[in-house]
């Protein structure tokens, strides 16, 4: 048995899921009468979402859609990061969302100070765009598991790996 386990603490997208919901957003659109007739389109590739539509209400209400059927999926809608309207072909508007995935090495160390501030026998190391944690105590692993899901921050977290 080993003297140290560990968990890793990571921030990514089910890309499954992601492709479901949006493409339960694409059925929903094309059946519904106040989207009769509009040039709304959801495109999507491994880094972002962009979503073409007639005007911002329309804009707005598909973005809505979007979020419904992510969040239905368990997808954490701290991943999209919403762009700003910008005018598109044909009198349109366009919206890009970035899907956020990974923990930027700023973003970790705010993560790792609060670990720290545990006072816990842990060890946190960042490697490769996610933090490994690591002690002998199981139960000082979940105090952090709890502590961090407790704090509001601003991507999802999932803690994957534990042994």
């Amino acid at each position: 048995m080993p003297s140290e386990s560990s968990f890793d603490v990571v921030s990514r997208i089910d890309s499954q899921e992601l492709e479901n919901a949006l493409n339960q957003a694409r059925r929903e659109i094309a059946n519904r009468f106040d989207f009769k007739n509009s040039k709304t389109s959801i495109e999507n590739d491994a880094t972002s979402i962009t979503v073409v539509s007639d005007d911002e209400m329309k804009m707005r209400n598909v973005v809505d859609i979007i979020e419904s059927k992510a969040v239905r999926r368990g997808i954490d809608i701290k991943a999209f990061d919403i762009g700003a309207l910008e005018p598109a072909a044909g009198g349109t508007v366009r919206r890009v969302i970035k899907l956020r995935s990974g923990i930027p090495k700023d973003r970790a160390k705010a993560l790792m100070e609060r670990i720290k501030g545990l006072k816990l026998k842990v060890n946190a190391q960042y490697q490769d765009e996610q933090i490994r944690v690591s002690g002998k105590s199981k139960d000082d692993l979940q105090k952090v598991i709890a502590a961090l899901k407790a704090m509001d921050f601003e991507l999802p977290l999932q803690f994957v790996n534990y042994r």
